[in-house]
């Protein structure tokens, strides 16, 4: 069996239980641990606490999966919270190309700070990261330079949690989609 073969087989097979294991949680377990993961995130990046003190909702995905060789791809599932409240489920996947290898683990949050970011979400067959509207990821450098009057956008993302190496240079894409977990 050739090399790239074999590897094509094992990256299908860490995507297929890794999807597996992310498909397994039930509702109360999603919000649990979206709700746990805010604290963890406004201890490392004080900018985002002030930041969710004045978002109308915050999407919360605790727990991303990633992995590729060539070919890679993503999965989690998170909850939106509104006043404390998870209100609604999504799922979070992406596939990539290019030269990568690695697998991790992370988190994101995505700050919705007016009602027609909330309001995309639902809009279409899911809401694709980087289409509608303005979506800023904040880094550590960006995080600390800002302030609840220079927060002018629709939606900030704030990336937790990072376990794992994940290294390369590829195109991707991903999609939030409604869900309804058991």
């Amino acid at each position: 069996m050739s090399t790239r073969i074999f590897s094509r087989i094992v990256v299908a097979a860490a995507f297929a239980g890794a999807w597996q294991c992310a498909m397994a949680a039930g509702a109360g377990e999603i919000a649990r641990d979206a709700n746990a993961s805010l604290p963890k995130l406004y201890a490392a990046v004080p900018a985002a606490k002030a930041v969710g003190a004045s978002a109308k909702a915050i999407l919360v995905f605790p727990k991303v999966t990633k992995a590729g060789l060539g070919v890679g791809g993503q999965y989690g599932e998170g909850a939106l919270l509104q006043n404390g409240k998870a209100v609604a489920y999504y799922s979070t996947a992406g596939a990539s190309v290019g030269l990568q290898a690695g697998a991790q683990t992370f988190g994101y949050a995505l700050f919705l700070m007016n009602a027609d970011a909330v309001a995309q979400l639902d809009k279409a067959d899911g809401f694709e990261v980087g289409v509608g509207p303005t979506v800023v990821v904040m880094d550590e450098g960006k995080a600390k330079s800002m302030t609840t009057t220079t927060a002018k956008d629709d939606i900030y993302a704030f990336i937790f949690g990072q376990k794992g190496l994940m290294a390369g240079l590829g195109v991707q894409g991903n999609k939030i989609t409604k869900i309804t977990p058991k």
